[in-house]
């Protein structure tokens, strides 16, 4: 087994435009700090100003973890985006690119799984919405084998 390495999360709220160029600072710090490279920090901070917004815009704010992640010799960054709005009625339209409900272009969440290594939504309506995103500055960890 694998040793691994984690830190504790930072959490920074989501509540202002104000916050949301603070999380995209935080975000492309941490990624430089942990061997990102510039395209690679690009992509991640990319992906986070789009779902921080989402996080404002549609969720009614809330706030975002940040959390380094270490496996051997593999450093990472995950990002949770968490928010007790509305939910997402209909996840898979959300998905879809093309589709918006704000007047966007319609590749918010799409756009951003295309960015990330690993991407999660937990979406209940009427309860709120947590998207979390994982970034790997190195090689992408292999799999644990199953039990």
């Amino acid at each position: 087994m694998q040793a691994s390495r984690h830190a504790a999360p930072t959490s920074l709220p989501i509540g202002s435009d104000a916050d949301l160029a603070w999380v995209r600072q935080q975000v492309r710090q941490a990624a430089a700090e942990l061997g990102f490279g510039l395209v690679q920090q690009t992509k991640l901070v990319t992906a986070a100003s789009e779902l921080a917004r989402n996080t404002l815009v549609h969720g009614g704010g809330g706030h975002v973890e940040i959390t380094p992640l270490g496996l051997a010799a593999s450093s990472g960054l995950r990002l949770a985006f968490v928010d007790t709005g509305p939910g997402i009625r209909d996840l898979d339209q959300a998905m879809t690119d093309g589709y918006t409900s704000g007047g966007g272009l319609g590749l918010g969440m799409s756009g951003a799984k295309r960015l990330v290594h690993e991407f999660e939504v937990d979406s209940r309506p009427g309860e709120g919405t947590t998207v979390t995103v994982t970034a790997w500055a190195t090689a992408v960890p292999p799999s644990r084998p199953g039990p």
